[in-house]
């Protein structure tokens, strides 16, 4: 079981012990488990009652408390359609990278609480912030300490292949994930027509409506949450 977070808070004392007018200190004790950064307010992370999540109006930028970390940033400055927007439509919300620092306060937060971050794979993030790109099958350990995967969110029930890049960091090495590369039934963003039907039918595959495209899916939000809180607890893999 993980450490939960503390904070040390100053109170007058009970007159009635006849100690007025000092203080005395009491211990407060998070009921929380894991800090989930980043994410919806009514997403997966909303109903666990363990998990402390930061939806976009808390703004997980400012978390500088202690609990092991589920990072989830915004990517959509990050993939390889950013630059594409940015030219068509202009504007400094549209530019590049521009994600108001999310990302590099998301993997400080995992590299001093310990705990996973997750990515759309090809994420230009990963190079700009210095994080190797994951290169083959299963976690790679990189020289800042830190591993890295790639992981299909099919393999844990997403409809849509939906390939994504971790950033783990933990004085424990990962755990193994599902490592499968289901082909989805389904695909994220606009419908493809380039493909023959007869002959390419994965190239025509339907849409899923954004939220579906966006949303984790339990087994995988598992996966990492159990991944944070291995990132520094005392285990046994025997």
């Amino acid at each position: 079981m993980t450490t939960a977070d503390t904070q040390d808070v100053v109170t007058p004392a009970d007159s009635r012990n006849g100690e007025a007018g000092r203080l005395c200190v009491q211990r407060l004790v998070s009921p929380f488990l894991v800090v989930a950064l980043f994410v919806q307010p009514d997403g997966c992370y909303s109903n666990l009652p363990w998990v402390d999540a930061w939806p976009q109006e808390r703004d997980a930028r400012k978390y500088n408390g202690n609990l092991p970390v589920v990072a989830h940033p915004p990517c959509q400055l990050w993939g390889n359609l950013a630059a594409v927007n940015y030219k068509r439509w202009g504007g400094d919300h549209n530019k590049p990278g521009n994600d108001a620092g999310c990302f590099a306060a998301a993997v400080k937060a995992v590299q001093r609480c310990g705990g996973v971050l997750e990515h759309p794979a090809m994420s230009k993030a990963f190079g700009t912030h210095g994080l190797t790109p994951p290169m083959t099958m299963g976690w790679q350990k990189l020289m800042c300490g830190g591993w890295v995967c790639e992981v299909w969110q099919s393999a844990y029930g997403h409809r849509a292949n939906k390939a994504t890049w971790l950033y783990y960091y933990g004085k424990n090495p990962p755990a193994e994930l599902r490592w499968e590369r289901i082909v989805g039934t389904h695909q994220v963003g606009m419908p493809c027509r380039q493909g023959i039907y007869a002959t390419e039918p994965w190239r025509n595959k339907p849409s899923l409506n954004k939220r579906e495209a966006n949303a984790t899916p339990e087994q995988f939000r598992d996966a990492l949450l159990s991944l944070a809180i291995r990132a520094n607890n005392r285990i046994n893999d025997k």
